[in-house]
């Protein structure tokens, strides 16, 4: 096969099987609607939950990760955990999952940590929870428990934005970049933040001579990402609609270095019509699911 057909079918292996994504909303459609149940009076349509993360994105791969779901609390349960003698957003968490017990008695631990409730599934998604009120600026409010407990603010349509922004600009190279970045990080149990990698295809592929080329040039285009990535260790940028810095660290940099030097071999055997030996390169990278 030719570098843009085995990218391509690469690509096609790392999507969702339409039973996973049936999985996905079954699960997240049965959370939601447990928890409008009880904080509404009116009937569930969805309209209280938002996809967010990889599935508001659609940047998710298989296998299967977590669910991201915001839930939007009534505002008068903000004032009631507001004023919450003690770590109110430590209080919420712990309601949102004691109600959920009550639909999911069978299911694995359910647990709060940090700012959602995780509700763990056998076999395919997680879901985890995240309980939030919208801000008169059209943000979110979310609880973090940690330090004592505090409020944030999130912006998740400024994060949507920035990747579908991007995505329409290089003819869905972002999203196509963001994926194999996330089956790196999953294959080669890489210590960086999804947000991280996400954030950083963005950025890369603002400047990138090739940004909106097709799949002829994934190669170049993985091996350069991972150039750029290395020379961003330990820097930072700014979350999308709001203030708040992330930092990159480098606890990933050693395993992408060595992907960088896997990518250039890769592209070396391209260029020299070493398709086999180029494909053995990129499985080390991406796993199995980069066929010969």
């Amino acid at each position: 096969m030719s570098t843009s057909s085995r990218f391509n079918t690469f690509l096609s292996n790392i999507s969702l099987t339409s039973d996973q994504k049936t999985d996905s909303k079954t699960k997240y459609d049965g959370v939601a609607w447990k928890l409008h149940s009880h904080y509404y009076s009116t009937k569930y349509d969805g309209s209280t939950k938002l996809l967010i993360g990889s599935y508001g994105k659609r940047t998710r791969v298989n296998p299967p990760r977590d669910v991201d779901v915001l839930f939007l609390m009534p505002y008068e349960q903000y004032a009631r955990f507001k004023d919450y003698k003690g770590n109110g957003q430590s209080a919420l968490l712990q309601e949102i999952r004691s109600i959920l017990q009550e639909r999911y008695t069978t299911t694995e631990r359910i647990r709060g940590d940090g700012q959602v409730v995780i509700v763990p599934f056998k076999g395919g998604h997680t879901v985890e929870v995240l309980p939030a009120w919208r801000s008169k600026s059209k943000q979110y409010i979310i609880p973090n428990t940690h330090g004592g407990g505090s409020w944030k603010i999130v912006d998740h349509a400024a994060e949507f934005a920035n990747v579908e922004d991007s995505d329409k600009r290089s003819s869905g190279n972002t999203r196509t970049l963001i994926k194999m970045m996330k089956t790196w990080q999953e294959v080669c149990n890489v210590p960086v933040k999804s947000l991280v990698l996400e954030l950083r295809a963005v950025n890369f592929l603002a400047s990138w001579q090739y940004y909106d080329k097709d799949s002829l040039y994934y190669d170049w285009m993985v091996r350069d990402f991972f150039e750029s990535l290395i020379a961003k260790a330990n820097s930072w940028c700014t979350i999308p609609g709001i203030s708040e810095k992330l930092l990159y660290g480098d606890d990933w940099l050693s395993k992408a270095q060595s992907a960088y030097e896997r990518a250039k071999k890769a592209c070396n055997y391209e260029a020299a019509k070493k398709e086999y030996d180029a494909a053995v390169e990129w499985r080390k990278i991406f796993g199995d699911k980069y066929e010969f």
